[in-house]
């Protein structure tokens, strides 16, 4: 019997359609070599939402989102200038983003940071801090925090404009992202490291409390504390001292782009929002406006979204794999995109459809 799933697809702002459509074709592939379908619905979200729309998240979309059974999501905004042009409270990262995680409770965010030792030429880290190349995994609060606390702006009574944002977290919320943490720190290499600012900030002393509590059903799990500015320095220190690493919401967004950083670029990050009933996929980097039709955007976090779908989805873990192999051939065999070329570098510079091309190639000798 042939397996059937229905995919939400958001192709987003910028580069977004142009690196939705390399990674689209990894389903037309999967469906010539095994025995599933996938049916792929298109609904606006985001910057072109609202001006197509009047909303960065549509009625209709949600609706599309709900019968879902998964959500792939391309990167949303547009530049500084056309985003003025959006009300506050409809830009894509406060309209559409945060609604989306809210309404699926995608609460535990998965940032692979990975680069193979054949492709650690990539990173602008010397080679002797890269040694065997980078492999680690950033488990980050997703619906929770100050991104989530009340917000207010006004002026005060002495005639001083003012802004509160409040910082919220249940113990409830951090337990199940510590859970999620700890059973990937089993599943690897049985060491956590928990990033927090318990020397400045209560809500961090709250975390750590609550790690402690969920620490005592995980005693094979060795625990790492690291306050979040030694993690930014460890990062590009030391990377290899990682292997799963936890932390809230706002540590999490910037630290895992720091992840992209020490990679060469945030076009190698793929993610997972990950949910009770629903997840949804997107690569962690930004819509790229200034590069959008050029065709040279790096589709591999896209494509790399799509694999974690194929496994934290839908079970298919070997094809996932595939798909990984697939892409990390292309950039070990000398082919680059044009955010990791070097001037420096021996490598053939393709496009991004060529680097489709090139995968899909690949893929279909694995599968």
């Amino acid at each position: 019997m042939t397996n059937a799933y229905k995919i939400a697809l958001l192709s987003g702002d910028g580069i977004g359609p142009e690196i939705i459509g390399q990674a689209t074709r990894v389903f037309d592939a999967l469906e010539l070599k095994r025995d599933v379908s996938f049916e792929l619905i298109s609904a606006p979200f985001g910057a072109h939402a609202y001006f197509e729309e009047g909303k960065a998240f549509p009625d209709a979309t949600k609706a599309v989102c709900d019968e879902a059974d998964a959500i792939l999501k391309g990167p949303v905004g547009l530049s500084y200038e056309e985003s003025k042009k959006i009300p506050v409270e409809e830009q894509p990262e406060r309209g559409a983003i945060l609604p989306l995680r809210a309404r699926y409770n995608t609460f535990a965010n998965f940032r692979p940071i990975f680069l193979s030792r054949d492709m650690a030429h990539f990173s602008p880290l010397k080679p002797e801090i890269i040694k065997e190349g980078i492999d680690i995994l950033m488990i980050r609060e997703l619906v929770g925090g100050l991104y989530f606390g009340k917000k207010e702006r006004g002026i005060n009574k002495d005639g001083q404009r003012y802004v509160h944002e409040i910082l919220e977290y249940t113990e409830e919320q951090i337990r199940q992202v510590l859970i999620v943490a700890f059973e990937q720190a089993r599943s690897r290499k049985k060491k956590l490291h928990n990033i927090h600012k318990s020397n400045v900030l209560m809500s961090s002393v709250f975390w750590n409390e609550v790690l402690d509590e969920v620490h005592k059903d995980y005693q094979d799990i060795e625990v790492i504390h690291l306050l979040v500015d030694s993690a930014a320095t460890a990062l590009c220190l030391n990377p290899g001292q990682f292997d799963v690493m936890v932390m809230e919401n706002m540590f999490g967004d910037i630290l895992s782009d720091q992840g992209g950083g020490i990679l060469g670029s945030l076009g190698l990050m793929p993610s997972a929002c990950v949910g009770p009933e629903k997840s949804y996929y997107e690569p962690s980097h930004g819509s790229a406006p200034d590069i959008a039709g050029k065709n040279i955007a790096n589709p591999y976090s896209m494509i790399g979204s799509v694999a974690m779908m194929l496994e934290m989805s839908f079970g298919m873990k070997e094809e996932a794999g595939f798909v990984w192999e697939a892409m990390r051939s292309v950039f070990e065999s000398g082919y680059s995109t044009a955010d990791l070329s070097k001037s420096s570098d021996n490598i053939e510079l393709v496009a991004t459809d060529v680097f489709g091309d090139l995968v899909m190639a690949k893929l279909e000798e694995l599968l």
